[in-house]
C-alpha cells in the first residue's frame, strides 16, 4: 500500500496553494525540550512561536496558510494547528503576525503525525514539499505527550511530569501508583543531585513526584531553600526526574531505604547535591 502524504489529506485551491507553508520547530535542538516547551504552553506555541520572526527575516505575507509543526521523535512531528495570517504587526524581531484559525482542518490539530527530514530550512512552501511529507500517524484522540516507555526509560522534565497529572494520563498515573522506588532529582543548571525514595509511608511513587509538582519541593529541606532562594520558576526550568530503582508495593521499606542510602553514598548527593541527610 502506498504511503499517505499530505496532499492526501489538505486540499487547498489552485488560488491557495501558492500560498501554503509549513513551518517546523524543535527549540534547543532538543526534542525533550520541544516537547516539554509545548505541553507547557500550547497557545504560546500556536500563537507567538508560530508567527516569530528573527531580525531580518520576513517568513510570512497576508493571505498565506501555515501549518504549524513541533518535532515529537526522529524525523517525527506533530501539527498542531493550521492558521491564515491576517495581519502583519510593526515587529522586527519577535511576533510579527497575527492569523485566524482553519477550522476545516482543526480536526487534525495535536493528532496528525508525520515523517519528514526538515534539514536546515524550517519554512518551507506545501507546494514543492507535501508530496515528501508522508503521514506517519493519525491518533484517536489529541496528543499529551509520550505513552508510559517502562520504569527503565523515566526521564522527565517538570512540565512532562506536571502534564501526566494536569492531563490524567492514566497509563503514567497507574504505573506510578503502583511502584516504589528510589529516584533521581537533577539540577540541570547545576549539576546537583538529589536522590530520594517512594515507599508505603509516603504514599508510593505518584504521591511523591504529585508533591514535587505542586511545590518544586516536595518538603525537602535543602530543595524548599532552593525554592525560596530562586523561585518556583527555577525548577520548572532546570529540574529532570529519573528513577534509579523500582519495586513493586510488597518490598519492605527498609530494604528502598538502605538503597536510597547507598545511592546517596554512590553519587556524594549529601556532599555535593541537595541531600541534607
Amino acid at each position: 500500500m502506498e504511503a499517505l502524504t499530505l496532499k492526501d489529506l489538505f486540499h487547498f485551491s489552485d488560488e491557495e496553494l501558492p500560498k501554503v507553508k509549513l513551518r517546523f520547530h524543535v527549540w534547543e535542538g532538543s526534542v525533550d525540550f520541544t516537547k516539554s516547551h509545548y505541553l507547557a504552553d500550547k497557545e504560546h506555541v500556536n500563537n507567538w512561536n508560530i508567527f516569530y520572526n528573527p531580525e531580518g527575516k520576513n517568513y510570512f505575507r497576508v493571505g498565506e496558510i501555515v501549518l504549524n509543526f513541533i518535532k515529537v521523535g526522529y524525523n517525527k512531528w506533530l501539527l498542531t494547528t493550521v492558521k491564515e495570517i491576517t495581519e502583519q504587526l510593526p515587529v522586527t524581531s519577535g511576533k510579527s503576525y497575527e492569523g485566524k484559525v482553519r477550522e476545516e482542518f482543526a480536526a487534525y490539530s495535536d493528532r496528525l503525525i508525520i515523517d519528514f527530514k526538515v534539514g536546515i530550512s524550517t519554512v518551507r512552501y506545501f507546494e514543492r514539499s507535501a508530496k515528501d511529507v508522508v503521514i506517519r500517524e493519525l491518533l484517536p484522540t489529541p496528543w499529551t505527550g509520550d505513552e508510559f516507555p517502562g520504569y527503565d526509560n523515566i526521564r522527565l522534565s517538570y512540565y512532562q511530569l506536571e502534564s501526566i497529572f494536569r492531563l490524567q494520563k492514566q497509563d503514567w498515573l497507574t504505573a506510578l501508583g503502583n511502584q516504589k522506588a528510589v529516584y533521581l532529582l537533577t539540577d540541570k543548571q547545576t549539576g546537583k543531585h538529589y536522590v530520594g525514595s517512594a515507599t508505603s509511608d509516603s504514599g508510593m511513587l505518584l504521591s511523591r513526584w504529585q508533591s514535587y509538582v505542586n511545590n518544586g519541593h516536595g518538603g525537602n529541606k535543602e530543595l524548599r531553600q532552593l525554592v525560596k532562594e530562586q523561585g518556583f520558576d527555577y525548577i520548572k526550568a532546570n529540574f529532570q526526574y529519573s528513577l534509579l530503582e523500582n519495586y513493586n508495593g510488597k518490598v519492605d521499606d527498609h530494604h528502598i531505604l538502605a538503597r536510597e542510602s547507598w545511592w546517596k553514598e554512590t553519587l556524594r548527593s549529601r556532599d555535593f547535591g541537595y541531600n541534607a541527610n
